[in-house]
C-alpha cells in the first residue's frame, strides 16, 4: 500500500515539472508589473538561460529547451517603465496554456490577417501568429506571441 501511494504521488507530481518552464497569465502579469531585473531572476528560476543581455538598450533574451525537442524563446524589452514581451515557441502546450489562462479575463478577441488578437482585462493586448515549422512537420508549428501591456501597467522598482 505504501508503495502504491508513493507511485501515485510521483505520477501526479510529474506533470507539474513538465510545465514548470511554461508561461501563464499569472507569470505574464508578474513580468509586466516588475522591472526587467526581477524578470531576469524570475525566468532563471523557471529554468531559462540568458542568451543576450543588453543593458544599454534594455533588451534581454532568454531560452529554454523543453522535452521533445521543443523550445521557448522569450525577449523582454523595457521602454521607460513599460515592459514588452515576445515569446517564440514551437511548444503546443505553451500556446494552449496562454490561451486557456487568459480565457477568464478575456474582454475581446478577433482575427486580423492571420493574427489572433486578444484584449485581456488587467493585462493588455496579446497578438499570436501561427506558422508552419521549417522544415515542415505536421505535428509542430511555430507560435509567435507578442504581449503589449496596458498603458496603465508600469513596472515597479
Amino acid at each position: 500500500m505504501k508503495y502504491l501511494l508513493s507511485v501515485v504521488f510521483i505520477l501526479t507530481a510529474f506533470p507539474g515539472f513538465a510545465q514548470k518552464s511554461l508561461i501563464s497569465y499569472e507569470d505574464i502579469t508578474y513580468l509586466l508589473e516588475n522591472n526587467i531585473h526581477k524578470a531576469d531572476t524570475f525566468l532563471m528560476t523557471k529554468g531559462y538561460i540568458i542568451n543576450k543581455k543588453d543593458n544599454d538598450t534594455k533588451n534581454h533574451k532568454f531560452t529554454v529547451t523543453l522535452p521533445g525537442g521543443t523550445y521557448n524563446n522569450i525577449s523582454l524589452r523595457a521602454d521607460g517603465k513599460r515592459l514588452f514581451i515576445e515569446i517564440e515557441t514551437n511548444e503546443l502546450n505553451q500556446y494552449n496554456l496562454i490561451r486557456e489562462s487568459i480565457s477568464q479575463y478575456q474582454v475581446k478577441d478577433g482575427m486580423v490577417a492571420d493574427i489572433q488578437t486578444y484584449s485581456v482585462k488587467g493585462l493588455g493586448s496579446i497578438y499570436i501568429s501561427v506558422n508552419d515549422s521549417v522544415p515542415y512537420d505536421p505535428l509542430k508549428r511555430d507560435y509567435d506571441i507578442h504581449i503589449v501591456g496596458d498603458k496603465h501597467i508600469t513596472a515597479y522598482n
